[in-house]
C-alpha cells in the first residue's frame, strides 16, 4: 500500500521531497497500548525516525498508527531521554489526507481534465481514529469528490465499525455486531466499493462483505493513473 500514496505524493504539481519508503516490521505501538502496556512500543520505532530528522513531516497512511504517533510527546513527557525528542515527532506527524488536502486545489484541477463517464457510487467509513482521535473530517471526501466519486450517504458515520485495535479480538460478539450495523449502512446507497483510511478498518470490514474494501489513497491513485499522459 505504501507505494500508492507516494505515487500521489510524486506526481502531485506541489513539491513534495525527500519521501523514503521506510518502517517496514516497525510498529507504532497502538496495539500494545491498547492492552495497557503504554510505555512499551517506543523503541524501535522512535529511533527510526530519530535517525532520519529533520524532516517536513511524517506521514501516517493509517490513521490508528497516527493517533498513537501523535501522543508520543504526551506519553514520554517525562521520559528524561524521550521527551523533547517524541513531542518533536509528534509535532511533525500529519495523516497522509493532510498532506494530500494542501495541494487539494491543484489536484482538482488536474483531475477534472477528464472527468468520468459516470460517477463510481462509494462509500467512504471515517474511522474513529480519524475523525474523533484527529479530527480530520470531511478532508477525505472532499478529494474523493474531486477525483469524480459520488459518495453515498452513510447513516450514524460517527459509529465504530468493530474494529477498534484489539475490540475486535477481546470483544468479538459485540465486533461483529457493530460491524454488521457498520456494513448495512455502508451499502445501503448501493456503492460498488468502501474506502476507509486505517487498515484495522479495512480488514475488519472486508471480512464480513464481499463488497471490496481499500484505502482511500487507493482509489485516488486510481483515478489518477487513469489520466491520459
Amino acid at each position: 500500500m505504501i507505494r500508492r500514496p507516494l505515487a500521489i505524493l510524486w506526481a502531485s504539481p506541489g513539491s513534495f521531497v525527500g519521501l523514503t519508503a521506510g518502517l517496514l516490521g516497525l510498529c507504532t505501538g497502538g496495539r500494545v497500548r491498547r492492552v495497557g502496556h503504554t510505555l512499551e512500543f517506543h523503541g524501535g520505532f522512535v529511533k527510526w525516525l530519530l535517525k532520519r530528522l529533520p524532516v517536513e513531516a511524517i506521514a501516517m497512511t493509517a490513521s490508528g498508527c497516527g493517533v498513537q504517533v501523535k501522543d508520543y510527546g504526551y506519553l514520554l513527557r517525562d521520559d528524561p531521554v524521550y521527551a523533547e525528542r517524541a513531542a518533536r515527532i509528534s509535532e511533525l506527524t500529519l495523516d497522509i489526507s493532510e498532506i494530500v488536502a494542501r495541494e487539494a486545489d491543484a489536484l482538482e484541477a488536474v483531475l477534472s481534465k477528464q472527468r468520468m463517464p459516470s460517477a463510481e457510487k462509494l462509500a467512504f467509513h471515517a474511522p474513529c481514529t480519524l475523525q474523533h482521535g484527529l479530527r480530520i473530517r470531511g478532508v477525505v471526501e472532499r478529494l474523493l469528490e474531486a477525483a469524480g466519486y459520488e459518495l453515498t450517504p452513510v447513516a450514524d458515520s460517527h459509529l465504530c465499525c468493530g474494529s477498534a485495535g484489539t475490540y475486535s479480538l477481546l470483544q468479538p460478539t459485540l465486533s461483529k455486531q457493530l460491524r454488521s450495523n457498520k456494513l448495512a449502512a455502508l451499502e445501503a446507497g448501493g456503492a460498488k466499493c468502501i474506502a476507509s483510511a486505517n487498515i484495522g478498518c479495512i480488514t475488519h470490514l472486508e471480512a464480513g462483505t464481499a463488497t471490496p474494501v481499500r484505502h482511500w489513497i487507493e482509489m485516488l491513485a486510481a483515478r489518477m493513473e487513469s489520466l491520459p499522459g
